[in-house]
């Protein structure tokens, strides 16, 4: 039996989705000037009615007389999201970070990303945030690749910047040769014939995973001195993509892999 949360939850979802009702049937009626007047009344006055809820009802004032489509979408966007966000259905939505306490505490992936030469800090910033996702272990800078506590990088890591390990190592091929003489095997991911797909491959745990610069990828001297090589399959016209959307794809294939071995 649902409790009075729920209920009361319920009758505003169902408040929520009239309201939403009524801009799409004010919409539906736009080229014809007066149904549209006729709408945007009826829809205003309807809207100062909800005092129960004072955040829909403080929206009546935007349907004023000459409400243009951009204004009507001022109107709508708060209500599409109100019933977004309060939507009840039986699939659970993950749509809030863990909290501190939740967290991890340590890193559940065993693997190291070695970022070589990357040009945009937006896309360090999302090597960032998708490294902290996967739980890496640690990520390398190497090259030019900015510092994530560079504006734009910062903006797009959303604070992963403070929960990753990192450091700069320089030149590529050091870093590489470092980690190898530390036992960690370096895998490099790019777009070479006949390397095994990331979903195929058998990832060494604990291991590195190499990703190179936007337009240009990885030196061919960087891959040969790596101990393997991955690629991503592709079946578009292109042969790349995001540097970004690649390491994603690349660690959610070697997460998979180390949970198939349990």
């Amino acid at each position: 039996m649902p409790d009075g949360t729920e209920i009361r939850r319920e009758g505003e979802l169902r408040l929520w989705r009239e309201a939403l009702d009524r801009l799409r049937a004010l919409e539906r009626v736009w080229p014809d000037d007066a149904a549209r007047e006729r709408e945007r009344a009826a829809c205003r006055a309807w809207l100062a009615e909800q005092r129960a809820l004072p955040r829909l009802a403080g929206l009546a004032h935007l349907l004023a007389p000459g409400l243009s489509l951009r204004q009507l979408d001022c109107v709508r966007v708060p209500i599409e999201r109100a019933v977004a966000r309060l939507r009840i259905t039986d699939v659970e939505i993950l749509d809030a970070d863990l909290p501190p306490a939740a967290a991890p505490a340590a890193p559940p992936l065993p693997l190291t990303v070695v970022a070589d030469s990357i040009r945009s800090a937006f896309n360090v910033g999302g090597l960032f945030r998708t490294a902290e996702c996967f739980g890496v272990r640690e990520l390398l800078l190497c090259g030019y690749t900015p510092p994530p506590d560079q504006a734009q990088a910062a903006r797009a890591a959303l604070g992963t910047e403070r929960l990753v390990a990192w450091r700069h190592a320089g030149e590529i091929r050091a870093a590489i040769a470092e980690l190898r003489a530390e036992g960690v095997p370096c895998v490099a991911l790019e777009t070479v014939a006949g390397a095994p797909s990331v979903a195929a491959f058998e990832w060494p745990f604990p291991c590195a995973l190499v990703v190179g610069n936007e337009r240009f990828g990885l030196d061919p001297d960087v891959v040969r001195t790596c101990d393997a090589t991955v690629r991503i399959p592709l079946a578009g016209r292109k042969n790349s993509l995001n540097v970004v959307s690649a390491l994603a794809v690349a660690l959610f294939a070697a997460t998979q892999c180390r949970q198939k071995r349990g």
